[in-house]
């Protein structure tokens, strides 16, 4: 992965990547390649999904209700 992909755009390429591993008449060598870009893709979904949780859990408080927060540089 070279570029820095979204969310998104990498599920959307995971579920290609089944769907072409799922017909089933697929060459060994390119289905290993299509299971390495697989995990890949599912390694970069999974941080991108911790991280946004990470994120949650800073903005909400313990008992579940938002925090005050405000962007860095507005302090007065």
């Amino acid at each position: 992965m070279e570029k820095q992909i979204s969310f998104e755009e990498a599920i959307n390429q995971l579920e290609q990547l089944v769907l072409k591993l799922e017909q089933g008449d697929v060459p060994l060598e390119e289905a290993i390649s299509y299971f390495q870009e697989g995990m890949q893709l599912s390694k970069l979904c999974d941080e991108k999904l911790k991280n946004a949780e990470q994120q949650m859990t800073v903005i909400l408080g313990e008992n579940g209700e938002l925090r005050p927060f405000s962007v860095g540089g507005d302090e007065a």
